[in-house]
């Protein structure tokens, strides 16, 4: 397909559908309804399913038949959404089941506000169900990456057998810009461990109940060993003009981008700013932000809530150097000029 204009909601669907996802579950919650719009169009084209269920805790059951038959399946939602699927999210990553969940994170607690924002980061990133499981979950900054991390996002759901987010905040999911497409999609042949309704997959379980103690521990050290492996081989990241930067400005999503022409706003005065940019959240970059505590003075964690990505910033630093907070909630983005003045002035703690 040529280059075309769209919206980052729009992107994900598209992206999935050339990943080879065949089934959409999902309700309309703003500011992610155009993603189920945009599946209800282009799902049945692509010979799939979409659905809109009657909530959000139904759509992620929805998953786990879905997932369990083989089929790459997808939900998204926005913050009161993902919190009604938590239950359901851990009972995939019990039954190791892959599936891909977007969240277009809006402002909250409870209903807050439809304008973008950060805050979902911890029920996502540090798993907002009961039990010992972790979801991976990708970052994307651009419509180009709601389109390309969600066809990894599959990839990476079915390698660990395990639910992956696509986490971005209403900004990125209701802006437009160019997306280049891929020249060809895929369509997996459905996994060996599936159940298919025949007699080869008879023998196939899926189940999170383990009720022996013993077994119920080895299950879950099994599903650490998985993340774990994640931590080694799927770290994302993307630093710029961090080689000699003295300060290292921190932040994902639409806030890593403001974050860029911070850094060469910074540096056009002579202040030896740069910016490292997790695209995994989990697994997070920690032993990079490590390394670059060796050489850096002092990092500042930007977010669109009141501090919670800082936290792992904290504690992959060490303690080495001090980390600094600056956040906007409620809906509101800090401009570029606004940091800035924050990154002059040296008045890094939150306002």
């Amino acid at each position: 397909m040529p280059k075309q204009l769209i919206k980052g909601n729009d992107a994900i669907v598209r992206g999935a559908i050339l990943a080879g996802c065949r089934a959409f579950y999902g309700y309309p919650i703003t500011p992610a309804s155009e993603i189920a719009e945009a599946a209800a169009f282009y799902m049945p084209q692509a010979g799939g399913t979409f659905l809109q269920a009657e909530s959000e805790i139904a759509a992620v059951n929805m998953l786990y038949g879905s997932a369990a038959a083989g089929v790459r399946c997808m939900s998204a939602s926005s913050g009161p959404g993902i919190s009604l699927m938590q239950e359901g999210i851990s009972y995939l990553a019990g039954a190791e089941l892959p599936c891909v969940i977007a969240d277009i994170m809006r402002g909250g607690p409870g209903l807050g506000n439809i304008a973008p924002e950060q805050s979902d980061y911890m029920q996502v990133v540090k798993g907002g169900g009961h039990g010992c499981y972790r979801a991976l979950v990708l970052a994307p900054d651009s419509v180009q990456e709601m389109l390309d991390l969600t066809m990894l996002a599959f990839d990476l759901a079915d390698e660990y057998r395990n639910p992956v987010y696509v986490l971005a905040d209403g900004f990125i999911g209701q802006m437009m810009e160019p997306v280049e497409f891929p020249e060809r999609a895929t369509l997996p042949a459905p996994p060996p461990w599936a159940v298919r309704g025949n007699e080869e997959t008879r023998k196939n379980l899926f189940t999170s109940l383990y009720l022996e103690p013993d077994d119920l521990e080895r299950h879950v050290r099994n599903l650490q060993a998985k993340y774990d492996r994640a931590q080694r081989e799927e770290v994302r990241f993307q630093q710029y003009r961090t080689e000699d930067a003295d300060l290292i400005l921190v932040g994902y999503g639409i806030v890593a981008r403001i974050l860029k022409s911070v850094v060469n706003l910074a540096r056009a005065e002579g202040i030896q700013a740069g910016l490292l940019r997790p695209i995994t959240l989990f697994p997070f970059p920690s032993e990079q932000l490590r390394s670059l505590a060796g050489t850096a003075s002092a990092f500042t964690v930007v977010e669109l809530s009141t501090g919670q990505l800082v936290e792992d910033v904290r504690l992959a630093v060490e303690g080495r150097k001090p980390v600094h907070l600056y956040t906007r909630v409620g809906g509101n983005v800090p401009s570029a000029e606004e940091i800035l003045n924050v990154v002059r002035k040296g008045a890094l703690a939150h306002v």
